[in-house]
């Protein structure tokens, strides 16, 4: 198997690097539900109230969903939740923890987030979990800015990369990840960059589709991972499942497994999981109407 271009997001054939084509997370929804950290109820509280959300009746848009672990955590405060993936088992997978949760008001489908359709000024927030850079951001931003009403929230929320953490074991892990795969690409379209330009990158996208008060904040979570746990969630990424490695998998876990353990026997990891969101709303003046009406008219064009 090839290793992962980190290069714009480009393999060598001049497509999207292997973790960001469609396909990427087939076969991976049963450990994504089972092992991916739930964004902190502290952070979705707050991610609630910088959104200004309704007391009741609101309408939210989860875009590139995956499972629901956005629009499973909001859905409590709004009327109705949408969300859309791209690959339908992480959909179907979404749709049987909502049932198993209780959950009755999202409405989920398949599709692209790029030619997804939700009426105009409809909605009060739009939300993107750790995959608004496997987007065509500037389309993305601007589509949600048309769905928000006047003062809306658009909200982009993820966490660190496996890749990355300031513990110990995390490098060792690190370095086994990459005598595997090399480089993993981290933005569709665009190289690898430090966080703070990543962030910046971003915050410039948003604020480009129309948004105004765009500010970022992190979260840290403190967590302890035994290793059958940490094995799950690292299966749950595009990059290290058993589908991106193949018959390479058994002996990636089998390494990586040694290496910790040789860290620390015990097989309990802690660790301070940094996650984070960035926020930004649509103009509550009649400004909104002529910067809607712009970015309206560009799709136009585009079409």
């Amino acid at each position: 198997m090839s290793r992962l271009s980190g290069d714009r997001g480009i393999s060598a054939d001049g497509l999207p690097a292997a973790n960001f084509r469609a396909g990427a997370f087939v076969g991976l929804a049963e450990d994504y539900v089972r092992y991916r950290l739930p964004y902190p109820e502290p952070m979705v509280a707050q991610i609630l109230a910088a959104a200004h959300v309704p007391s009741a009746g609101g309408r939210a848009i989860d875009l590139a969903c995956g499972t629901g672990r956005v629009a499973l955590a909001i859905a409590h405060a709004f009327g109705e939740v949408r969300a859309v993936d791209l690959e339908p088992e992480m959909v179907e997978a979404g749709r049987r923890e909502a049932l198993r949760l209780g959950i009755g008001n999202i409405q989920w489908s398949v599709g692209r987030v790029e030619d997804f359709v939700a009426p105009v000024g409809g909605f009060d927030l739009v939300t993107v979990g750790e995959a608004f850079h496997r987007l065509d951001r500037p389309r993305a931003a601007a589509l949600a800015f048309g769905w928000l009403a006047p003062g809306g929230a658009f909200v982009t929320l993820g966490a660190e990369s496996f890749l990355d953490g300031e513990a110990p074991w995390r490098r060792i892990l690190a370095g086994v990840v990459r005598d595997f795969v090399g480089e993993p690409a981290r933005r569709l379209g665009a190289p690898n960059a430090p966080l703070d330009q990543e962030i910046a990158d971003q915050e410039s996208a948003i604020r480009a589709a129309g948004f105004t008060a765009v500010s970022t904040h992190g979260f840290g979570a403190a967590h302890e991972w035994r290793l059958p746990e940490l094995l799950g969630n690292l299966r749950s990424t595009s990059v290290l499942s058993r589908a991106a490695l193949g018959a390479r998998h058994p002996s990636f876990e089998a390494a990586l497994s040694a290496a910790l353990l040789a860290f620390d026997p015990s097989g309990r990891y802690v660790e301070t999981v940094e996650f984070g969101y960035t926020v930004a709303r649509t103009p509550e003046t009649a400004d909104r109407t002529t910067t809607h009406a712009t970015h309206r008219n560009a799709h136009d064009r585009d079409q």
